[in-house]
């Protein structure tokens, strides 16, 4: 809970420091997917996942979310996620990232209770991304990825350890490519179609995952 708390800290402060910023946005869209796969890992069937964004100035914070529609993973897996960032002029993001699954006891931040609480840097330069993520109340999982935007198809590759890899030990587990295509509907509608093909070398699986954006 000290975690919490310096969190809720440094986010007032942030909101404080960027309430002279006039440009503020709010963005609700829901994705539905046809499987969600997270970092290489298979998570659940169908789902539909939504996100609510505030952003002003540098900073954001938000919450995002994934119901399972089929039980293809075993269970009708429910996540909800709340996250907060700040991103620098020069590329550079700092935030935290709240992993909560649903049917727990929320309140519940211990080690090994019901939240998993992750750090989140990352670093954009033109088309090249990095991210580094280390997840403070699980072990000491790390997860880290590179990505690089081309015209039309954006390739990433990713490795951690711990809980993404079944004996713990680093290893790559996320290589693959995503691409999107506007779908036109009318002169003035069009549905966001996208498509990622991805490998995980580590578990020998290998997924192809369609979805649209509403």
């Amino acid at each position: 809970m000290k975690t919490v708390k310096f969190f809720a800290v440094a986010m007032v402060a942030l909101v404080a420091a960027t309430s002279s910023v006039k440009a503020q946005e709010f963005k609700a869209s829901a994705d539905v997917v046809s499987s969600y796969v997270w970092r290489g890992t298979f998570q659940s069937g169908v789902a539909v996942q939504p996100t609510f964004d505030f952003t002003t100035g540098g900073f954001s914070i938000g919450a995002w979310g994934s119901t399972a529609l089929s039980e293809l993973s075993g269970s009708l897996m429910q996540e909800a996620d709340l996250y907060a960032k700040y991103t620098f002029g020069f590329g550079l993001s700092a935030g935290l990232t709240d992993y909560y699954y649903t049917g727990n006891t929320f309140f519940n931040y211990d080690k090994g209770g019901s939240h998993a609480l992750e750090l989140n840097l990352g670093y954009t330069a033109g088309s090249f991304s990095l991210s580094g993520n280390y997840l403070l109340n699980v072990n000491s999982d790390m997860y880290f990825e590179a990505g690089y935007a081309f015209d039309k198809v954006s390739v990433f590759v990713g490795a951690g350890n711990e809980v993404y890899s079944a004996d713990g030990k680093f290893a790559l587990l996320n290589i693959g490519a995503s691409t999107t295509k506007e779908l036109k509907i009318t002169d003035t509608f069009s549905i966001p179609l996208k498509a990622s093909v991805i490998l995980n070398p580590k578990s020998e699986q290998f997924f192809f995952v369609a979805g649209i954006t509403l």
